[in-house]
């Protein structure tokens, strides 16, 4: 008989996750709002649940991709959420990128249930995860990291360890965005400005991408920058700016002055006011940018 994983949260992330675990044997018992998401994976291989509670029971490990805190906290602690049927000793794999508070508040809530908390926030964009390329970190207690590493592993190229402060990993990850966006914003400025002096952009990222800044960042993000193509949207602006507003909390709460979170912050919450929610955090940024130079 498969092995049963729990799986809450089929978005851009969460449908190709579920893809590579199927593959890999695992039997899904899955819930998302819109259920009918779940239509696109293997159906022989899943469960559909009406609710958290009831993809929580009789598994040992449960697997979250959610969009913020709230939906989150509301997964697990609600009427219906996890914790109300969630065996003892089972894992609950946490993907979302979300505030450290948060994280050490979900963990204290299941320790008091009997059940375990881990976080494992992943750096990778939909492609990635559809490659099993996605980079995962975990912090927590070392016997439940132990635990979920080969169903980790299953997902990813690799599994980062930073400790047990149950907190860190989403600390890392939300250093990890911050940095995604400056680096688009430093993309955006150096190409637009080429642009201006009627330098063609795409050759320059092209050369950035290949000689100095010869990283993944670069090549990939710079392209989509310069070349002002955002489609399929892998990651929108509503959530690059609830990453951005989290660093400038966390930023604010450790008083680590941050003066390019600012920028790049007050870039995504322009996004907001001109209603690009739904559009790619990389035009977002991009477009900001040139729209502000008059292109």
């Amino acid at each position: 008989m498969k092995t049963k994983i729990g799986f809450i949260g089929l978005g851009n992330l969460g449908t190709p996750i579920a893809k590579n675990l199927i593959a890999a044997g695992y039997h899904l018992q899955v819930y998302n709002r819109t259920i009918s998401k779940a239509d696109e994976l293997d159906q022989s291989s899943i469960t559909k649940c009406n609710s958290p509670a009831e993809a929580a029971k009789f598994v040992n490990f449960i697997i979250t991709v959610l969009a913020n805190d709230a939906v989150l906290t509301e997964t697990v602690t609600g009427e219906e959420g996890i914790l109300k049927t969630l065996p003892k000793d089972a894992i609950h794999i946490s993907m979302s990128t979300i505030a450290p508070d948060t994280a050490d508040a979900l963990a204290k809530l299941h320790q008091e249930s009997g059940s375990h908390y881990l976080a494992s926030p992943v750096f990778g964009r939909p492609e990635a995860a559809a490659a099993k390329m996605l980079w995962v970190c975990v912090s927590g207690d070392q016997k439940i990291k132990d635990a979920a590493k080969p169903v980790l592993e299953t997902v990813s190229q690799g599994v980062v360890d930073f400790g047990e402060l149950t907190a860190a990993a989403n600390v890392v990850k939300l250093s990890g965005n911050f940095m995604i966006l400056a680096s688009m914003e430093m993309m955006a400025e150096a190409y637009t400005l080429a642009e201006k002096f009627g330098v063609d952009r795409t050759k320059v990222a092209d050369f950035f991408g290949n000689t100095l800044f010869n990283a993944p960042i670069f090549k990939n993000y710079g392209k989509t920058i310069a070349e002002k193509k955002y489609e399929p949207v892998g990651f929108t602006s509503q959530l690059g700016y609830k990453d951005a507003s989290l660093v400038f909390k966390l930023s604010q709460q450790s008083q680590t002055p941050m003066p390019i979170a600012n920028v790049v912050h007050n870039r995504l919450l322009t996004a907001m006011a001109k209603g690009w929610t739904e559009r790619d955090w990389a035009e977002a940024i991009s477009r900001g940018v040139t729209d502000d130079a008059g292109i």
